[in-house]
């Protein structure tokens, strides 16, 4: 009956060649520009950019996969385009983006075990171009937040302001060095999801991005890592550290968001519930799924201990050898602490047997007999 201008504020000269309306939001439009994707969260009165590296090209076709509340681009020449569980955008609002932070709701994550693809070292395949996979969605329950602003730091504001001061051609006056110094300890504000159940409490914290905009953080659905950290690997790269622990169980979730302001944490939003669903049900019928889970933990308390007592052990002969050296400095008492050491080194001695075998058989490629590290 009557027509009227839904471009808004897209840019002039822009063709639009897709439009397609949500299935659930009425008002939740995206466009297929030339120059990427928007969308609109009202029928089109305002768009904005759909970016997240996306890149500004011809999009010619749009289609929405139902199930899963994918949107899927089809560009000019570039490929297919995916975008995951785009769901949260139908709870964007003005209200709810004038908020500090927002925490969206979480669709339900899929149980399963990862398999590698043609390659033992990771999950895609490594034939080279003869055999192209491109990557998949992160794996686990994806969390997805928007923060009205960004935290900086002390030395970022001052920073930026003196930035500013300098493009207009101002004085910039040295802080003074008590100021230098507070920036130098002030610790950065953190994000922090935590991952909880009903019954086991806290099952995982992980720390997300602090910038301005939306953020997504995938938890793996395991718990943390059960070995004891080491000095020596806080060092290593990320992708060297030590991993995470066994699979968490299916079940009911919930996830909070919270910053980390010098020390203090504080709940910005949730917590928002989330199932934890198994893929598919095994051919054969197995031990119920609780109780392999319940095992699950009990290993991973049993390694636990077992890693804090090598660390331990290792820590504690190398202390031995520099007591020796201070009782060779001593002018009194030697002859005491002498023997202390001597039995004090054979007894740890006797419990690295015990726990890690004989290292005089490794050497020379011996078998040990069975010890508990093999058991484990």
């Amino acid at each position: 009956k009557s027509w009227k201008s839904i471009s808004s504020n897209l840019p002039e000269r822009t063709l639009v060649w897709r439009i397609v309306q949500d299935h659930i939001m009425k008002d939740l439009f995206f466009a297929a520009t030339e120059f990427g994707i928007y969308f609109s969260v009202n029928s089109g009165r305002e768009w904005v950019p759909l970016k997240g590296n996306v890149p500004t090209i011809s999009f010619r076709d749009l289609a929405i996969q139902r199930r899963e509340n994918d949107l899927i681009g089809a560009s000019f020449g570039r490929g297919i385009f995916v975008l995951d569980d785009y769901s949260v955008l139908r709870e964007v609002s003005d209200q709810e983006l004038a908020k500090e932070a927002k925490l969206f709701p979480t669709r339900k994550a899929w149980w399963y075990f990862q398999r590698p693809h043609l390659s033992f070292s990771g999950l895609r395949g490594s034939q080279g171009a003869s055999h192209y996979v491109a990557p998949n969605p992160p794996f686990g329950a994806v969390f997805t937040y928007h923060l009205k602003e960004g935290y900086k730091s002390s030395k970022e504001a001052r920073q930026e302001k003196e930035q500013k001061m300098a493009e207009a051609g101002q004085d910039i006056s040295f802080p003074g060095w008590d100021a230098i110094e507070a920036e130098a300890r002030e610790q950065a504000t953190k994000i922090w999801l935590v991952v909880e159940h009903e019954d086991a409490g806290v099952i995982r914290r992980l720390q997300g991005p602090t910038g301005k905009g939306f953020h997504r953080v995938a938890w793996d659905l395991r718990y943390p890592d059960y070995r004891t950290i080491k000095l020596k690997d806080l060092d290593k790269k990320e992708e060297d550290a030590p991993k995470a622990g066994l699979l968490a169980s299916p079940g009911t979730y919930t996830v909070s968001l919270y910053k980390e302001v010098a020390g203090r944490l504080t709940q910005l939003s949730g917590p928002q519930p989330f199932e934890v669903v198994p893929l598919h049900q095994g051919t054969l019928k197995g031990a119920d799924i609780q109780e392999v889970a319940g095992f699950w933990r009990s290993f991973e308390t049993a390694n636990r201990q077992h890693s804090r007592l090598s660390t331990v052990l290792k820590k504690s002969m190398t202390k031995f050898k520099g007591l020796e050296k201070a009782i060779a400095h001593s002018r009194k008492g030697f002859m005491d602490f002498n023997a202390q050491l001597y039995d004090l080194t054979g007894n740890f001695q006797s419990l690295n047997f015990q726990l890690n075998g004989s290292s005089l058989r490794t050497q020379v490629g011996e078998k040990n007999q069975p010890t508990i590290s093999d058991y484990l």
